[in-house]
């Protein structure tokens, strides 16, 4: 047995569905999870390999690899106009600032001196400051949006581009936590990594021009205060800045204290969160089967777990903003008569005017906003941070995943020099090491039709999931033929949101063919009552039956033409006199093309030429070629063959009515 233990985590293949046609997913069915118990039993002594012990993320190294990657290919230039835009507007921001703490001085001299012209003077040039200042802030605003938009619109294409890989999307799930909810993360994290990022870069900004303009105005103003101490007299210059930064450095440290379990609090929420919208959307799509298993009250306890998971988690944080708001809430209280209290001195000692006294209290508030910013936004930030982590895992697993597959054992995929199919020396491996398919060497060439038979969880379904790619873990080689000459048909296609033509057209756009094109493929695959409804917005995976669904996909390999075709149990759903007129189709519009197929359904094996049969061994299941039976000696192929030249005819005679 070959040495094989790809190190992805305790991840093992996706759970046998339980009943419910809505459970089995495209290209997945319950076949896969009954070869890993099958494997299993072969590995009892054989522990799961432990995920590698990780350090915690540096939060500034993901932010730069985030941003890194939307900066490629010179693809983040909108998002850098937008930045420079805002930091002009934050300057004239702070220009205005400064002057209108100038105009707060001079205005409560006026007050103070009864000068009622000057007192109307200083108040047509607050109007004109206000307007400069408001014009200002609905300018950034509506830049600051306009970022949001661009930053999440950039992050989301990243993460995207990485997910939908080819069949990234199908392999991630075996790659542990980090891959987990790729919804979630693709929609809600990152709408909170952008609107975060954007609101607290702006912020910081902002409240760093504050504290470099207003700390020079603050410095001047205190001057030197004097005090005496035990009969000393003790000069501090620049007084004021020192208790504003003194009382800022307390509720910081504070903040900082009692808040940081929020961080860890926040995470485990949004991940709870996702659990249960993902149990929630699981019911809706397994609808019929639980109301028909009449499982409601067992559902209804399941999503009870999930929601207590939810309320516990949100109990724990709601404690941790409590418990933080004493100090975020007493640092703002008190904010206002420290600076009053530390300005007082000057004021009853006659150095500072009243008016004086209020360009100190302001510029000492100025100050005081920028150094506790952090105490303000300590909840935003921990928020904030956990979705940066979320969203920076999933993309280190998207990009770990061909890394990790590589360095613990992978089927090498190459064409094959004469456009065949073949298998050398093929092991499949569970993500666990698990062997299921162990040595297989076969060939199959153009214009054959195989089939692959053997007992439920001997390896078929993994060995369609080889060919096409989508499990890597092995060891030996897989030979294909050119890609476009392949389509593969899962026992429930994949139909996209949208209309029947879309359906029928895909993966190509539904322009590619033509209305006689698609109006043929669906009477041909008996389903003609859908022929005025191609340009209907359904759920069509809900509308149509399993078996109706099995047989656009055939109406699909209809308009595609492939010249190889692999079906995993696609006429499973169908009747015998359907699935028959189904594989007449390679006898007739698709005559030559290449078949290989995995079911059990009676009549399958007439209609192929070969038949190949994974059989169960206590070192793993091996691929052994088997002689054809002859068809001349086997009655059912007599019948099979009946009822094709039946449905034929009907066909025939079914078209001679419409002519």
């Amino acid at each position: 047995m070959p040495d094989f233990d790809p190190k992805l985590g305790k991840q093992m293949p996706p759970p046998p569905a339980t009943g419910s046609e809505q459970d089995v997913g495209p290209g997945q069915d319950t076949t896969l999870a009954k070869e890993a118990d099958h494997a299993a039993a072969h590995q009892t002594n054989q522990r799961l390999p432990e995920p590698p012990h990780e350090l915690a993320p540096s939060i500034g190294r993901e932010m730069f690899l985030l941003f890194r990657d939307m900066y490629r290919n010179r693809k983040g230039w909108p998002m850098t106009r937008l930045a420079i835009a805002i930091v002009v507007i934050l300057i004239g921001n702070m220009v205005g600032q400064v002057r209108l703490n100038q105009w707060n001085g001079a205005f409560f001299d006026a007050v103070e001196k009864r000068d009622t012209s000057s007192f109307f003077d200083q108040l047509l040039v607050f109007v004109i400051i206000v307007a400069a200042l408001l014009s200002l802030v609905v300018a950034q605003t509506w830049l600051q949006e306009r970022l949001k938009i661009r930053l999440r619109q950039r992050l989301t294409q990243v993460l995207l581009d990485l997910w939908l890989k080819p069949n990234h999307a199908y392999q991630l799930g075996f790659m542990g936590e980090n891959s987990r909810q790729p919804d979630q993360r693709l929609q809600e994290d990152c709408r909170l990594f952008s609107e975060l990022s954007t609101e607290l870069g702006v912020g910081m900004l902002q409240a760093f021009l504050l504290l470099v303009s207003f700390i020079g105005v603050l410095w001047t103003l205190s001057g030197d205060t004097t005090f005496m101490i035990g009969g000393r007299e003790i000069t501090i210059p620049g007084y004021m800045v020192w208790v504003a930064i003194g009382y800022a450095g307390i509720g910081s440290g504070l903040t900082w204290l009692v808040g940081r379990p929020l961080i860890r609090l926040n995470t485990e929420r949004y991940a709870r969160e996702a659990d249960l919208r993902f149990a929630l959307v699981r019911v809706n799509e397994s609808a019929e089967s639980v109301s028909l298993y009449n499982g409601e009250n067992d559902e209804r306890r399941n999503l009870d777990d999930f929601v207590e998971a939810v309320l516990k988690s949100t109990r724990r944080l709601s404690g941790a903003l409590a418990r933080l708001t004493w100090i975020t809430s007493g640092y703002g209280w008190l904010a206002i008569v420290v600076p009053i209290l530390a300005a007082a001195p000057g004021y009853f000692s006659g150095r500072l005017s009243f008016g004086g006294m209020m360009m100190v209290v302001g510029a000492f508030n100025q100050v005081q906003a920028a150094l506790r910013y952090f105490v303000d936004n300590f909840p935003k930030i921990a928020d904030w941070r956990s979705a940066v982590l979320r969203v920076a895992t999933f993309r280190q697993a998207a990009i770990d995943l061909e890394e990790v597959t590589a360095q613990n054992g992978r089927i090498e995929i190459s064409p094959h020099p004469q456009g065949w199919l073949s298998f050398e020396g093929l092991s499949i491996a569970l993500s666990d090491g698990s062997i299921l398919i162990e040595d297989a060497t076969a060939e199959i060439q153009p214009g054959e039709r195989v089939l692959i038979m053997g007992e439920s969880g001997a390896g078929k379904s993994t060995l369609f999931r080889a060919i096409s790619e989508l499990w890597p873990w092995g060891s030996g080689t897989i030979r294909l033929p050119p890609g476009h000459e392949m389509m593969f048909l899962p026992q429930r296609p994949y139909l996209p949101l949208g209309t029947l033509r879309a359906a029928l057209s895909y993966p190509a756009s539904p322009e590619t063919f033509d209305d006689a094109a698609i109006r043929g493929a669906l009477e041909r695959c008996g389903l003609g009552e859908f022929v005025d409804m191609l340009d209907r917005h359904e759920r069509w995976d809900k509308t149509l039956s399993l078996g109706q669904q099995q047989r656009v996909a055939f109406a699909r390999v209809l308009l595609h033409k492939p010249r190889w075709v692999f079906m995993d149990e696609a006429t499973s759903a169908l009747d015998e006199e359907n699935q028959a007129s189904m594989l007449s189709l390679f006898d007739d519009e698709l005559k030559g093309a290449t078949v290989m197929s995995i079911g059990h359904r009676p009549g399958l094996e007439e209609f192929h030429t070969r038949t190949l049969y994974i059989r169960k061994t206590e070192e793993g299941a091996i691929l052994l070629p088997q002689s054809r039976l002859q068809n001349a000696a086997h009655p059912r192929r007599k019948w099979m063959g009946s009822l094709r030249k039946r449905f034929k005819k009907g066909d025939h005679n079914h078209r001679r009515s419409e002519a």
